[in-house]
């Protein structure tokens, strides 16, 4: 019994950890005149960076100019999700 609890626990860790990781993935990325980008996760909501990819705050509702010159009106502001984006490099401690 013991052992059948422990598999299936292990299981729904990995199911469980799988996911996670795909949350976290940016749908869309849309550079900006001034270098900046802005990441579109799966939900709708936003997070920006700057052109050196450091995650900026970005008040909700702020429109923005992108580099063909269309304008993107800003939808939340997921900072920790641009942070934790699987393709940045993280700086050594």
């Amino acid at each position: 019994m013991f052992k059948k609890l422990l598999v299936a626990a292990a299981s729904s860790m990995i199911a469980l950890s799988a996911f996670a990781v795909g949350a976290n993935r940016a749908e869309k990325s849309v550079e900006l005149k001034d270098g900046s980008t802005v990441h579109i996760f799966a939900d709708g909501k936003m997070g920006m960076e700057d052109r050196f990819g450091r995650a900026v705050y970005m008040a909700p509702g702020h429109v923005m100019e992108t580099k063909d010159g269309k304008k993107i009106v800003m939808v939340g502001n997921e900072t920790g999700r641009v942070d934790r984006l699987p393709n940045k490099i993280q700086p050594a401690p």
